[in-house]
């Protein structure tokens, strides 16, 4: 199974200029069972290289054979119409459950500004079985939100997992109640705007209450002390001021077995980030 995460910036090359067929080319070659993308725009024309195009439906058209979730959290009006701005999911295999969920957004004097942040869950029927996928992209200029959604983020993983031990699909309920079996082992992946070194970082991996499965970061399962692999300032980028590390992959550390690889694709320089490709056996 091969999973791709990419914030695409909206298709935006470093000319300024919007070229999302470069971004689906790219995404072809690497040929992903399933497609994480952040920053995908929808009739957003102040945005940089004039983002008017829907690029949910572009994307979603240009991969037919993908079930396709969207989820915009930042969903403004302009004329009475929609400028979303927010993740998508392509999966070849079946999406069987998706819950959209608005991350916190606390006042933070600091960082007046900002915008809303929302997690993605999928539950894919997978060759190997059911698994929770989630991807997210989080606050960049607040600490103080950024951490508040990382713990939002393990407060749902948490729920999902003690849900998961005792829930078991019944026929005879209504069908609102059979969402069906919502497991505890997940993929998380985004761009999570922090380090390797960060407390953020930290407190997403930290121990989970009522036994749910702590997150484990795949690169460090795949390459252990190996220096990991910047997936931002590249190719002449004017953000960041050096090259960084800002997009992972989490497993639960029930799927660490099965990481077979975590790669980033660095000779792209179709966003201002690059695509990371997760490999599980």
């Amino acid at each position: 199974m091969r999973v791709v995460s990419w914030n695409i910036h909206w298709g935006c090359g470093k000319d300024g200029r919007i070229r999302i067929h470069a971004i689906i080319d790219v995404l072809r070659r690497l040929n992903p069972d399933v497609v994480c993308l952040q920053e995908v725009a929808a009739n957003h024309s102040e945005l940089d290289g004039g983002a008017t195009a829907n690029q949910f439906k572009q994307l979603g058209g240009a991969f037919g054979g993908y079930h396709m979730m969207e989820h915009a959290p930042s969903e403004l009006y302009k004329n009475n119409s929609p400028r979303l701005f927010g993740n998508l999911i392509l999966s070849k295999y079946r999406i069987s459950q998706v819950h959209r969920h608005l991350l916190p957004w606390p006042a933070d004097p600091g960082n007046p500004a900002g915008m809303p942040r929302g997690l993605m869950e999928t539950v894919i029927d997978a060759p190997s079985g059911k698994l929770r996928l989630m991807t997210t992209h989080l606050e960049y200029y607040s600490p103080l939100q950024r951490m508040a959604q990382v713990r939002r983020i393990r407060e749902l993983h948490m729920e999902a997992s003690s849900r998961a031990r005792i829930f078991q699909p019944d026929p005879n309920l209504d069908a609102p109640y059979q969402l069906g079996f919502r497991p505890a082992s997940a993929i998380l992946c985004g761009d999570f705007n922090f380090a390797p070194d960060a407390e953020d970082y930290a407190a997403l991996l930290a121990p989970m209450e009522g036994g749910a499965p702590v997150f484990q970061d795949a690169w460090r399962v795949a390459h252990g002390t190996v220096a990991r692999a910047p997936t931002t300032g590249l190719h002449g980028y004017p953000w960041p001021e050096r090259p960084e590390c800002y997009d992972y992959f989490f497993v639960t550390e029930d799927l660490a077995p099965r990481v077979a690889t975590v790669d980033v694709q660095s000779e792209t320089a179709a966003s201002d980030h690059q695509p990371i490709v997760l490999d599980l056996n």
